[in-house]
């Protein structure tokens, strides 16, 4: 019988719907093998990230004649990435990209009359509403009302122990280009950077990963899809204005501190020891007229019932004869030299309520009187109640 049995060969095309198990595990490994262990890493942090990577486009409204008519029409305001931040429908992003415009952000920051966020795995634009901003920061904090089918939240990770030469992914919209991968290295760190808000942003991540318009308020990542930072801002070439390879991102440990307070109190709620403080540009007109230099920064003003008040600090003021009298100069913060307002600034408010901190002063501005007193950090919630008189811009 065996003899009578004809052996056909295998042909593909007399069965186009069959696949043979062995010939694709072989193109399977075949495929693998393709890639590097560095590559196969970014194509699986991006697979498994950019599904909580998101397109934010804002819209205001515009009152104008229209015929005989006069009504608003809503226009696109802007548009930029950002990210969810976790399982409340929380995203996070830049401030400027949902700023109405550049002249409503010099006047304190016009809120757009829409935000609609659409996350990757979503076949829809959301609405959202906007928690809370800080300026300063370039930060803003969106939440969506519908917060069913939402993927998963990116990771939260570290700055403080970033090191120049990892590897970093950024994520985001470039030009309107969704989901787009760019990677790079940590070129920096610790750069201050120029915010919307008009101050300076400390300890700010410098990559060489493209940052190009539109991926403001997408996240950088490491390798391992932890969130390191926020795209924010990149230096461009004078004639192009494309990207030469410098770009910019908001520290995680500071971009964690933000938002939860955003989210919590819709606003940052900064901690102070209640004082108001001499401009740096008048400290320099009262060098001139005392004669001597003044290597630190000038209280103005000591709030009534305040940690400053408390701890006996002094301000200048002004004597019978119209001349000042100087008050205490502040000339260290926990060891860290202060020269200028600016710096006081920005070592406060990384600090938190409850805090104690080590002020090293000249009393009277007198360097022979060198003294260290310890101050304990209240926020203006709570000085406003200890001192209802006190300034919006105590310190």
């Amino acid at each position: 019988l065996k003899s009578h049995i004809k052996e056909i060969p295998f042909q593909a095309h007399m069965f186009p719907n069959f696949i043979r198990p062995d010939l694709a595990l072989c193109e399977r490994s075949k495929t693998e093998l393709r890639f590097t262990e560095h590559e196969k890493t970014i194509i699986n942090t991006f697979g498994s990230i950019s599904g909580s990577v998101a397109n934010i486009q804002t819209t205001a409204m515009v009152r104008g004649h229209f015929g005989m008519q006069f009504r608003a029409t809503e226009i696109p305001a802007g548009s930029g990435s950002g990210f969810l931040w976790d399982d409340e429908g929380h995203v996070v992003t830049n401030y400027h990209v949902v700023a109405n415009s550049a002249a409503g952000r010099s006047r304190g920051g016009h809120s757009p009359s829409s935000v609609k966020v659409k996350l990757h795995g979503l076949a829809e634009p959301q609405e959202a509403t906007i928690v809370g901003v800080e300026p300063e920061k370039d930060l803003a904090v969106l939440k969506l009302q519908n917060k069913s089918k939402l993927p998963k939240p990116i990771a939260i990770g570290t700055s403080n122990d970033l090191m120049v030469g990892q590897t970093v992914l950024a994520i985001g919209n470039p030009f309107g280009l969704d989901n787009t991968l760019t990677t790079g290295i940590v070129s920096a760190i610790g750069r201050d950077v120029q915010g919307v808000g008009g101050r300076q942003i400390r300890g700010c991540i410098q990559t060489d990963a493209a940052i190009n318009p539109g991926n403001s308020g997408g996240p950088l990542l490491d390798s391992s899809g932890k969130l390191i930072g926020v795209n924010m801002a990149m230096i461009s070439s004078h004639h192009g204005g494309g990207n030469i390879g410098i770009g910019f991102a908001i520290p995680v440990d500071t971009v964690r501190r933000v938002v939860h307070q955003l989210i919590k109190h819709g606003r940052v709620m900064r901690p102070t020891i209640g004082v108001a403080l001499v401009d740096d540009r008048l400290v320099q007109i009262i060098e001139s007229q005392v004669g001597k230099q003044l290597e630190g920064i000038l209280i103005a003003e000591v709030y009534a019932n305040s940690p400053a008040s408390q701890a006996g600090l002094e301000p200048c003021y002004m004597n019978r004869y119209g001349t000042v009298e100087l008050g205490d100069l502040i000339t260290h913060v926990d060891g860290e030299a202060v020269t200028q307002v600016e710096d006081f600034l920005s070592i406060i408010e990384e600090k938190r309520r409850g805090e104690k901190i080590k002020l090293q002063l000249w009393k009277n501005s007198d360097s022979k009187q060198v003294r260290t007193v310890t101050v304990t950090l209240t926020d203006r919630e709570q000085l406003d109640k200890l001192s209802p008189y006190a300034r919006d811009y105590g310190c």
